[in-house]
């Protein structure tokens, strides 16, 4: 490799950093909110394993294309959202559309998580849920159920 680092090695190095960056001791169990931003090593499309909020029965009255942007707009607000900022999407008919928010990112032990809400509108009614979804060393979101 001539000297230079693999995205693995970089990946691993920057993981290590941060965990002893973020250590640090707190007299209660509450979460600290952090902004931490790792490396995207991941495709959108798989970037929150399960299929985020939209891939169970929230999601279930949309079609495979409009799951696929409503999960792109999960990834994006809880990769890089700001707290309570909202990401719109629309479906390809025209009939659906949705807003995600996420909440402050916290820790939890190595991870970074997020809270976050996903309203759907399926031909004008509305229909919500919400969720906390934890960051992966590779860049990937984990829905917490």
């Amino acid at each position: 490799m001539n000297g230079e680092m693999s995205v693995k090695s970089k990946l691993i190095l920057l993981s290590t950093l941060l965990t002893l960056v973020g250590c640090q001791t707190i007299g209660s169990a509450k979460p600290v909110p952090v902004a931490v931003t790792l490396p995207n090593t991941t495709t959108t499309s798989a970037a929150i394993s399960g299929g985020g909020l939209v891939g169970g029965a929230f999601g279930k009255d949309l079609n495979a294309k409009d799951r696929q942007v409503a999960l792109n707009a999960e990834y994006k607000s809880l990769e890089y959202g700001k707290s309570g900022e909202a990401v719109d999407w629309a479906g390809e008919g025209g009939t659906t559309s949705g807003t995600v928010k996420a909440a402050q990112p916290y820790r939890v032990g190595s991870q970074d998580c997020r809270q976050y809400s996903h309203t759907i509108l399926l031909s004008g009614a509305p229909k919500a849920t919400r969720g906390t979804a934890c960051r992966n060393v590779d860049g990937s979101w984990s829905l917490l159920e």
